[in-house]
């Protein structure tokens, strides 16, 4: 009977530990890897020599610590010139693709705007072809040391977490969609792409690096023409038995509402989504991200008919963040997407409304944030999901 792991696999997974804390905290001395990772000092010495030996990291002496006397202690850095995926975002109305190096590092990005409605998963992956093509032949892929990792992608939809396949995306007009598979075949490098919905993505990566860092129970809340929701809970994100949890933007608030895309009555997107607010505000419904800053912007200028639309909709934002926080109990609800500025411009009825509805003991210590990362979130949380298998075995990843 096996009683434990193996040296062999507490070896594997220090090695892990130890590149996953260089990838997300940047350059770092053996000292204070020592001293995060609770290692002594030869066997840190031990798992950065067998890192460096694998191309993943190099080490030198610190530029402070040249020509002192006594033994300096080296600073570990990630490769991430050499070491990279690719990350890709498919949202309502554009396509974003990037190259991003171990440490997080953005090496090269391509943007693509996306006609709301058009085309389905194989034929939206031409933007994707396009850069695979650029980076290829710019990027010396036979040069000592490189190495393409894998791949993720974030989708504005309900993915299937196995193989990449979109099930409903109704925003974007997708149905039962082979979005991993498409993308696969035009990287050719036989690795399956791990595909995810963006706002499970964007929340990944605040909790890696961004507003939620130590932060373990966090809800983001992201938006576009629908609204999506990812969650982590104790550390680790809440995606549901297929891989189809967060879809908070079908939370049904009010039973007399509007007809939602998903075929239902009075979702919460009906009431907090880019249509509700234009409509509310007596703009065309369709202006997108344009037209809700427009309704922000008028709103902060005096507009009263815009200022009464973004109460509305901040009231119904409200309502929902305090059935959430009632539910998960987060340390943080972060807005992202066209939430950001709706929040931003509506913050006093969101509170009024969590304090009304939200129980004491669970809202008492919740923070309301907006993104760090900007409108890149899902991208880098692509990222961060692409390069996973390479710290559950760095020396023999997928």
């Amino acid at each position: 009977m096996r009683v434990g792991p193996s040296q062999e696999e507490i070896r594997r997974s220090n090695l892990g530990a130890l590149l996953r804390s260089v990838h997300l905290h940047g350059a770092m001395s053996r000292a204070d890897l020592t001293t995060s990772l609770g290692l002594n000092r030869s066997t840190i010495g031990a798992l950065t020599a067998d890192l460096a030996a694998a191309g993943l990291v190099s080490e030198e002496v610190p530029q402070e610590q040249r020509g002192r006397a006594g033994r300096p202690s080296l600073v570990v850095r990630p490769e991430s010139e050499k070491v990279y995926v690719y990350a890709f975002a498919v949202e309502v109305d554009r396509i974003v693709a990037a190259r991003v190096g171990l440490g997080g590092v953005l090496l090269d990005r391509y943007e693509a705007a996306r006609g709301r409605g058009e085309q389905d998963a194989t034929a939206v992956v031409a933007p994707i072809a396009e850069f695979v093509r650029k980076v290829q032949a710019g990027v010396d892929t036979n040069a000592p040391g490189a190495r393409l990792i894998g791949s993720g992608a974030a989708v504005s939809a309900m993915v299937r977490r196995e193989d990449g396949f979109v099930r409903l995306g109704p925003q974007l007009g997708w149905v039962d969609q082979p979005l991993g598979e498409a993308i696969g075949e035009v990287i050719g490098d036989g690795r399956p792409v791990a595909v995810r919905n963006n706002a499970d993505l964007a929340a990944l990566a605040a909790h890696a690096r961004g507003a939620a860092v130590g932060c373990d129970n966090v809800v983001y809340l992201y938006g576009d023409a629908g609204v999506g929701g990812g969650i982590i809970a104790a550390g680790r994100p809440v995606t549901g038995h297929g891989g189809y949890g967060g879809e908070v933007g079908h939370m049904v608030v009010n039973p007399v509402g509007k007809p939602c895309s998903c075929g239902s009555h009075g979702c919460w997107e009906t009431e907090i989504g880019e249509h509700a607010l234009l409509a509310a505000a007596g703009r065309n419904p369709s202006a997108g991200r344009e037209g809700i800053l427009a309704v922000v912007d008028a709103a902060s200028r005096g507009d009263a008919t815009a200022q009464a639309a973004v109460r509305q909709v901040g009231d119904w934002l409200g309502f929902g963040v305090a059935n959430l926080v009632n539910i998960f109990n987060p340390e943080m609800v972060i807005f992202g997407g066209t939430l950001r500025e709706v929040y931003l411009a509506s913050a006093a009825q969101v509170r009024s409304r969590l304090n009304r509805n939200g129980l004491p003991a669970c809202r008492e210590h919740v923070r309301l944030r907006t993104p760090q990362l900007g409108d890149d979130a899902a991208l880098l949380g692509a990222a961060e999901l692409a390069f996973e298998p390479l710290f559950a075995d760095p020396l023999d990843p997928p």
